[in-house]
């Protein structure tokens, strides 16, 4: 039996441009893009593509900054019936390469600041056909506003679609080997951004608006398709480096109310003194994931900022929906029913969440064992690694590589990652737990732990410290710190202090970088 037909994604633009059709959806230098603007540039590069040859199934690799170009391309790629493959405009031409060939791009669409990332595409990939340049195409290049312009007017026809059908590879951040690209489908990604919408923005509409503050590549990307299928805008930064003032410039002058982001970048922004000089009164959600968010940083988040603070746990792979802890879950008091301290929330809606031992048996409340969930989130696999595909997904559950503890209520606490744990004497240590203790020290900014092997102890802790301005930190102070407020078998035995941590391209600081430039 033939399984039924699925709403194609692209439907959520086509939608939103018949019912909002001269409302904004893109906001760029303060320049209002129309909803019906962005659906007639979605349709009429569909057409131009289709007359390339380009069919459903085909895979489209972007590679740039945020710009309107890759806000349509999605689109585009979904309409068609096509995959996706998005890159952070931060990796190397290398690493690019790699995704190119990894996913067999058939068209790459790219700004033309990227010569090198171009070349090393083409080098490498045996499948790719077109290029499409935003901006000024070289010889053999297509330009992408051409073949808009000659298309302008005309209607795509929208692929049809099954549940399992492919849009959106999404890669993972690759902490250990090569990146993998998660197989993300249209069936589930209906579920995925219903189920954002009612756990994450309640109640946005087409007079709301949001500001992408990240690359839309991944996280912020799939924040975005929440504020299509509502009508908000979306305000696109154009700068390559986040700026703490724009943002708030953009969020009092366009009363901005949802934005998503990671939680070193909300430390920047609270952090930084232009939060006091602009209004932010109209935030309802500042969404943040990727990594859980220090308690000090917490509750100097929610000091500046209100209960607006919505955090959420999941990998790609789920497309982040795993746990929420929504605002009314947040508290900036240390006591109370709503404290939920070290929680990163409750199992999303539609989705189970359970802490299973090495069987897959569960465990008991209390209990550390591994993070695993299952429901219509989960993805379809990693494409062309099925060994990947049945370790992330062995027992019906998918695995993901997390350790953490269910409470009473079915709160989920995070200890850290299997990889990050090590065992120091024969006990368990996990760094999350002594890295929160540290980063209450007044004078601590940042804080990375990790095991290395001792001849002792099996292995021992060591800490790298970034001070905050002006202060200065050595490992005597900190030991004498943790002094009755962790157990001695987990203090780290050595202690690096740096000038600043190596962060990932989505503000989350990197353990496999810091490891190798320490014993490099």
């Amino acid at each position: 039996m033939n399984a039924a037909q699925v709403m194609n994604l692209s439907q959520l633009l086509r939608q939103t441009a018949r019912l909002f059709s001269d409302r904004p959806g893109l906001i760029i230098d303060n320049t209002n893009i129309t909803w019906r603007d962005i659906d007639l540039r979605v349709d009429a590069m569909c057409c131009a593509l289709t007359k390339l040859g380009i069919v459903k199934g085909d895979k489209i690799l972007v590679h740039g900054k945020n710009t309107q170009q890759l806000f349509e391309s999605c689109w585009v790629a979904f309409r068609l019936g096509c995959v996706w493959v998005p890159t952070n405009f931060r990796l190397t031409p290398p690493e690019v390469a790699y995704l190119g060939s990894s996913s067999q791009a058939s068209v790459m669409m790219v700004e033309d600041g990227f010569r090198d990332h171009i070349d090393a595409v083409r080098a490498s990939s045996q499948t790719l056909q077109h290029v499409i340049v935003i901006g000024q195409p070289q010889v053999g290049e297509l330009s992408y506003e051409a073949m808009v312009t000659q298309y302008l007017g005309q209607q795509a026809e929208e692929a049809s679609v099954s549940y399992d059908d492919p849009l959106w590879f999404f890669y993972t951040s690759g902490t250990t080997g090569r990146p993998k690209a998660g197989i993300l489908t249209h069936g589930q990604m209906a579920f995925v951004v219903t189920n954002h919408l009612a756990d994450l923005i309640p109640g946005t509409r087409e007079t709301d608006c949001s500001i992408a503050v990240a690359p839309l590549s991944h996280g912020a990307g799939i924040h975005a398709l929440l504020n299509v299928v509502r009508g908000a805008a979306t305000i696109l930064l154009t700068g390559q480096k986040l700026d703490p003032e724009e943002v708030w410039q953009q969020v009092e002058r366009h009363q901005v109310t949802n934005l998503f982001t990671v939680p070193t970048i909300i430390k920047m922004l609270v952090e930084h003194p232009s939060v006091d000089q602009y209004d932010h009164n109209s935030l309802r959600y500042v969404i943040y994931a990727g990594a859980p968010m220090y308690r000090t940083d917490q509750k100097f988040a929610l000091q500046k900022l209100g209960n607006v603070l919505v955090q959420y746990f999941g990998l790609g792979e789920v497309t982040g929906s795993i746990t929420v802890l929504p605002p009314h879950m947040h508290s900036a008091h240390d006591d109370g029913p709503n404290a939920n301290i070290g929680s990163c929330g409750r199992a999303r809606t539609g989705m189970e969440v359970a802490i299973l031992d090495s069987n897959l048996q569960r465990l008991k409340e209390g209990e550390v064992g591994e993070i695993c969930c299952r429901g219509p989130a989960v993805f379809l696999g990693y494409h062309g690694n099925p060994e990947a595909t049945e370790k992330a997904l062995r027992g019906g559950w998918f695995h993901t590589g997390d350790l953490g503890k269910l409470d009473s209520r079915g709160m989920l606490y995070i200890t850290g990652r299997e990889s990050d744990m090590y065992i120091s004497g024969g006990s368990n240590v996990y760094p999350l737990e002594v890295e929160e203790v540290l980063l209450t020290h007044p004078d601590v900014a940042e804080i990375a732990i990790f095991g290395v092997p001792d001849a002792k102890w099996g292995e021992v802790g060591v800490a790298v410290v970034v001070a905050r301005p002006g202060a200065t930190l050595d490992a005597p102070h900190l030991l004498a710190f943790l002094e009755g407020r962790c157990a001695k078998y987990r203090w780290p035995h050595q202690f690096f202090f740096w000038n600043s941590m190596p962060k990932s391209g989505y503000g989350k600081i990197v353990k496999k970088d810091i490891r190798t430039m320490l014993f490099r």
